[in-house]
Formats: C-alpha cells, sequence, structure tokens
C-alpha cells in the first residue's frame, strides 16, 4: 500500500529548515497545549536531552551536535487511551498523516508530518525499537520530556549505537548524577523497572554500548577536559557496577548462557513514503 508522500527532514532545503529553537519551542509548546487538554506528552530523544542539559551549550557545540539539522523531527512519549484525542490534538495543530501509517502503527506509534517542524512521532504506551523501554507510571514523573533514566536508557537499547547517539549520552552522563532517585538524577532503580535483570539481552546491550562510550572518551581528549573525562567515566563505572550487582531472575541466567549464539535483540521495523 502507497502512502502518500511527504518530504522527508532530509528532503528538505536547508534554507527552509527550521532551527533549533523551533524544534525546542514547538516541543515545549505541544506538551503544554496538550496538557491544557488532559493529554500527557513527554518529549523523547535527543531534544529532550538538550533541555536537560542546560548550561552544557558549550559541550554540545564541541561536540558538533548543534549543527544546522541538529534535529529532525520530535519524538513524544504517550499513553495508548489518549490515541484519538492526540490525533484530532495534532491535526489540529497543523500536522497531517496517511490513513495507511495509521493502520500500520497507529496503534502504538503515531507519525505526522508538515507541521511547523518537519515530522513528529508519538510512542505510546512503550518504545519498541531493539529492545522495549515501558512508559507505564514513568510519564507522570518528569515535565516536559520523559525521565532521566529512560532518556539514558533510550539510548543504550540501541545495538547498533552511532557516534550522534554516544555524544548525547556523554553530555547526558556529565550533566546528571547517578543516584536512587528521580530528583534531577539517573534513577538506577530504573533499570530493574525496565526489565534489565530479567532479560539478557536488554541488559547485554545496555552494557556493551556503556563500555564502548567509555572506550570512546579518548576520541574527545581535545574536547572533553579532564575533569569531564573523570566524572563521565565514574559515572559509567557506577552504572556497570549496579547492572553486573543486582541479583538476577532465573530467565535472565538461563538466556545469559546461550549468549550471543543466539539473536538478543528486536530487528527494528523500517517504514518507508512512497
Amino acid at each position: 500500500m502507497a502512502i502518500r508522500r511527504f518530504r522527508l527532514p532530509s528532503e528538505i532545503p536547508l534554507e527552509e529548515y527550521p532551527s533549533p529553537s523551533v524544534f525546542v519551542e514547538e516541543a515545549i509548546n505541544l506538551v503544554k497545549k496538550a496538557e491544557e487538554k488532559g493529554i500527557i506528552l513527554r518529549i523523547m530523544g535527543g531534544l529532550a536531552i538538550y533541555l536537560h542539559t542546560k548550561g552544557y551549550e558549550e559541550l554540545w557545540n564541541k561536540l558538533g551536535r548543534l549543527g544546522e539539522r541538529v534535529f529532525t523531527d520530535i519524538d513524544f512519549a504517550s499513553y495508548s487511551k489518549y490515541r484519538l484525542n492526540l490525533m484530532n490534538f495534532l491535526e489540529n495543530h497543523g500536522y497531517k498523516t496517511d490513513k495507511t501509517l495509521l493502520v500500520q502503527y497507529g496503534a502504538k506509534r503515531l507519525i505526522y508530518f508538515d507541521g511547523r517542524c518537519p515530522m513528529v512521532e508519538v510512542f505510546l504506551d512503550q518504545l519498541s525499537m531493539n529492545h522495549t523501554i515501558n512508559f507505564k507510571d514513568r510519564l507522570e514523573v518528569d515535565n516536559p520530556t520523559i525521565p532521566l533514566a529512560e532518556l539514558l536508557l533510550e539510548k543504550l537499547q540501541i545495538v547498533h549505537i552511532n557516534e550522534k547517539d554516544i555524544k548525547d549520552v556523554i553530555v547526558l552522563l556529565r550533566s546528571h548524577e547517578i543516584a536512587d532517585n528521580d530528583n534531577d538524577n539517573i534513577n538506577l532503580e530504573v533499570f530493574k523497572i525496565q526489565g534489565l535483570f530479567s532479560d539478557w539481552g536488554f541488559w547485554y546491550t545496555c552494557m556493551m554500548n556503556l563500555q564502548k562510550i567509555d572506550e570512546s572518551l579518548s576520541k574527545y581528549h581535545n574536547i572533553l577536559k579532564n575533569d569531564d573525562i573523570k566524572i563521565i567515566k565514574d559515572r559509567i563505572k557506577k552504572i556497570r557496577e549496579y547492572l553486573e550487582h543486582q541479583p538476577k531472575s532465573l530467565n535472565w541466567k538461563l538466556r545469559a548462557k546461550i549468549g550471543t549464539k543466539r539473536k538478543w535483540y528486536n530487528d527494528v521495523d523500517e517504514w518507508i513514503l512512497e
């Protein structure tokens, strides 16, 4: 089935492309307007990390994360009980979709285009990518973004993590303490809530990515100060030690024996505009 042809962010000429400030303003505005309608909507992804790392703009710049197309879309999290209200809400704010997109993905993911920003996606109840992050009872914890621990896990669950995502994690870890609560901290307890101690695959992907990020810090020795590197390394170590030493379920232990001989992650469905 052909999907109505919208312009992808990469297809929009640079002179027409919204500035990073437009993405920020639009994301915050949509969260506020949704709240007025009784809808819980929370920002995800690199944009959410940017909002949570005010005061670290210089580091973002040095890492090359504030270029002309720093943001390609706005990712949101919400609950499926708001699905119909969200569809009306986004349409009332100038965004459009296609019936085929709604049929194929609309139960768990709303994809809209052509508003003030090129593209908006809303993930309902959970983020299902290489691994699954559940939003149940977590979207009320922070505003206007999902909580810090989920922001970190959103990046760590990526099996083939890229340099952009690594840079996002570097800034996030530099700017926030690791603790056992959500008070502007990365809450270690969330790793248990999100099932890492019953799901060996999720645990393994996170451990491998934390190691990659740790090892990548040497690439940025001309950008990061020695104190920055030490702080980030210490925080990575704290997370890895927590993941290593927490009790694991029987299923986790049985799956760990199989290891990477069997695929431990889900493939990500790619949708294509024709």
